[in-house]
């Protein structure tokens, strides 16, 4: 499609001597495109990806930077050409949504769980305190260093040439579709479960802007708006059923 193409790497990592499989999903670009992530901020990319940190490995990434570049010396690809999210997802539950109206389209390419960290932000007290670019989890007071795992990873693609400002307002219209599906599936905070969740404490997105005709908005009220929300409701619900197996 487009200039463009999907595809999952599986390979190998290893941490303290022990070595997992997994699979990190790639999009690849003719051209390099620019994309804003929530991880890195604006960037010219050549690759976006996601992630599948093994679940016997999620409490033993001591760093994180040295897991990524591990990952991405298995992929064949410099840190400099991908803006990358991790998971804990299985990448084989990765979840396609697209849609398109007149000459534009929106994919979303989703992985979500929600069984563990599920959050109603605005109504609960968090874990975690960043200083000096270093995450702490708080725990009877105390700070004790913790690596976070993205729960919900959204990576979405568009043909239209998005301003900077689109591609921002973007992320506020990817948010409410997430906390859509969230609310539609009856997702409880992990921590509260007699309130709704909203999403959980460590969501990630990306959006890729294309070669398209102009487009300088991306609210609910605009087409380029309802196709970025309904790609994403559509790919965290496929997601989240296919990762927690929530029963509809």
């Amino acid at each position: 499609m487009d200039d463009w193409k999907a595809y999952k790497i599986p390979h190998t990592v290893e941490i303290d001597n022990t070595s997992e499989k997994t699979k990190t999903f790639v999009v690849e670009f003719e051209n390099k495109r620019r994309a804003l992530s929530t991880r890195e901020g604006f960037k010219e990319v050549k690759y976006v990806g996601n992630h599948s940190i093994p679940e016997i490995f999620w409490n033993k990434v001591h760093s994180y930077k040295d897991y990524e570049n591990q990952v991405l010396n298995k992929i064949g690809i410099k840190k400099e050409d991908i803006a990358l999210l991790s998971t804990g997802a299985n990448m084989d539950n990765l979840a396609v949504a697209k849609e398109e109206f007149d000459e534009f389209y929106v994919v979303a390419f989703t992985t979500a769980g929600a069984k563990y960290n599920a959050i109603r932000l605005g109504d609960e007290e968090a874990d975690y305190i960043e200083k000096d670019f270093k995450t702490y989890k708080v725990v009877d007071g105390k700070l004790i260093p913790k690596e976070e795992i993205g729960t919900v990873n959204i990576i979405l693609i568009t043909n239209a040439n998005l301003t900077d400002g689109a591609m921002a307002r973007a992320i506020i219209t990817i948010t409410e579709a997430k906390t859509n599906a969230f609310q539609e599936l009856n997702i409880r905070s992990t921590k509260h479960p007699e309130l709704l969740a909203t999403g959980t404490g460590t969501d990630n997105v990306i959006v890729v802007k294309g070669f398209g005709r102009g487009v300088d908005y991306t609210g609910g009220h605009t087409k380029m708006g309802e196709m970025i929300a309904k790609a994403v409701k559509k790919s965290v619900i496929e997601a989240l059923i296919k990762q927690d197996r929530i029963m509809i």
